[in-house]
């Protein structure tokens, strides 16, 4: 074997490490908003693709497979996974496919994930192992002391791919550059194995399509995708109303309307309510965690406010394209994850408002946990107010709006208030609606009124 060709297929292995696990990644982006990033929905992703990657391993070591054909395989091969790496890791197809198992009743994150994992992570992973399995027995061909090397040469592939893609790929080009970039070293890779017209051919009828439906052009036209990141796909649609609505990773964020001054029903009640009535007797401390469009006391340029959210973005955006206006500077925007942001600080606020179980399709798990009500509890001054946002069953229909809601009263016992926001008809099918949890941190004791001892008359003029 010539000195060229062992290092032609050196770097194939390589180059398959890096694109298996570069795809792999993008995918696990891709769905995270749509199905979150749980143990449980990472493990069915991983467990699918490194299945069938192992079944590739397999059966790439038939020896019905003749030598001669290897590389028309392998071209083949790396085609197959360019078009299922289109399909699987591009946004607005990522975001059709959500989308018709929504209008199909197909609402479980689990059976979406399952699906989708057998549908596009299947071929895909198993070309990648069959792939290896090929180039490896083209190197023990002419040497059969290379096992080392290819497994060497594979995870490095791997390690880069993971590297590049997450700290260095999506958050500065973007995950759409990013996707165009895996089917580009896919497709090369098929060229290098066996140059010829087809395979020119079929690269172009491959990457013509991908580069337009992940341009920013077209992501920002067709879809108003301003941001596609490591962490966001942000977009903002404007009505003829004049109303705006942002979108992150295909779902509803917050709603406002720059001539009326409208915002989300939710968001113009707790202003309402809450906020715009506070004291002037001093500057008020709010902390807002999930930032959405800033909307959240949009008009109040008196207190103190504090925002939390994880997409640097947000800001900029929210300002630019759906706010139209830069934010007072009474109101800070803090990048950091909402949970690190509450174990780090000491800060105490008078109201702090979670509002990042903002729809029922996406549900952050880390934050419906006892534990993290226990974080922000801390954060709360004397006399405070906490005001927790929940998209959920307003008759408790479904198992998540009955367990939230234990969960909610067994951190917070006394105080509560359980306000529902809008119409709901309570013997719907589907009374999905915006649940505003509130609780006042205040006095209180266990007591209640039985028959046999019934203060109440003392009660109502004691604090």
């Amino acid at each position: 074997m010539s000195r060229k060709l062992r290092i032609w297929l050196i770097f194939l292995i390589f180059l398959n490490g890096y694109v298996s696990l570069s795809f792999e990644l993008v995918v696990l982006r891709q769905l995270s908003f749509w199905v979150g990033s749980s143990a449980v929905i990472t493990s069915i992703i991983m467990g699918i693709f490194l299945g069938f990657m192992s079944l590739g391993y397999f059966l790439g070591s038939s020896e019905r497979i003749a030598h001669k054909r290897i590389r028309t395989i392998l071209a083949a091969s790396f085609i197959v996974i360019a078009v299922f790496a289109l399909c699987a890791a591009s946004f607005p197809l990522v975001m059709e496919y959500f989308m018709r198992l929504y209008q199909w009743g197909i609402t479980s994150s689990v059976l979406q994930t399952f699906i989708f994992s057998f549908l596009f992570l299947s071929i895909g992973p198993f070309l990648f192992g069959f792939n290896t399995t090929l180039l490896s027995r083209c190197l023990h061909k002419y040497n059969t002391n290379y096992t080392g090397n290819i497994m060497a040469w594979d995870t490095i592939g791997s390690v880069m791919g993971s590297l590049l893609t997450t700290l260095i790929l999506m958050p500065f080009i973007g995950v759409n550059y990013t996707v165009i970039l895996i089917i580009t070293l896919a497709l090369f890779a098929a060229l290098v194995t066996r140059p010829r017209w087809w395979t020119i051919l079929l690269g172009l009828c491959i990457l013509i399509p991908t580069m337009i439906i992940n341009s920013d052009y077209v992501q920002y036209n067709r879809f108003g995708v301003l941001v596609n990141n490591a962490n966001s796909t942000i977009s903002v649609t404007q009505f003829t109303d004049n109303t705006r609505v942002l979108y992150m990773n295909g779902l509803p964020m917050s709603v406002h309307n720059p001539t009326t001054g409208q915002n989300a029903e939710y968001i113009d009640y707790l202003n309402a309510h809450f906020i715009y009535n506070l004291p002037t007797d001093r500057r008020h401390k709010i902390l807002v965690l999930g930032t959405g469009g800033f909307t959240a006391g949009l008009n109040d340029t008196f207190n103190d406010y504090t925002f939390v959210d994880i997409e640097h973005t947000l800001q900029e955006i929210s300002e630019k394209y759906f706010l139209g206006r830069p934010l007072p500077e009474n109101k800070k925007f803090l990048v950091q994850d909402a949970s690190q942001y509450l174990k780090n600080s000491t800060e105490k606020y008078d109201m702090i408002l979670v509002d990042v179980y903002s729809n029922s399709f996406q549900i952050p798990e880390g934050f419906i946990t006892a534990e993290f009500m226990q974080r922000v509890k801390s954060h709360i001054a004397h006399d405070g107010i906490l005001i927790m946002n929940v998209v959920a069953s307003q008759s408790f229909r479904d198992k998540y709006s009955r367990v939230f809601d234990n969960t909610f009263h067994a951190v917070f016992p006394h105080n509560t208030q359980r306000q529902v926001v809008g119409y709901a008809d309570p013997y719907a099918e589907n009374d999905m609606v915006n649940i505003l949890y509130v609780w006042y941190n205040r006095d209180s004791d266990d007591r209640i009124y039985t028959i046999n001892k019934t203060p109440v008359i003392y009660d109502r003029y004691v604090k």
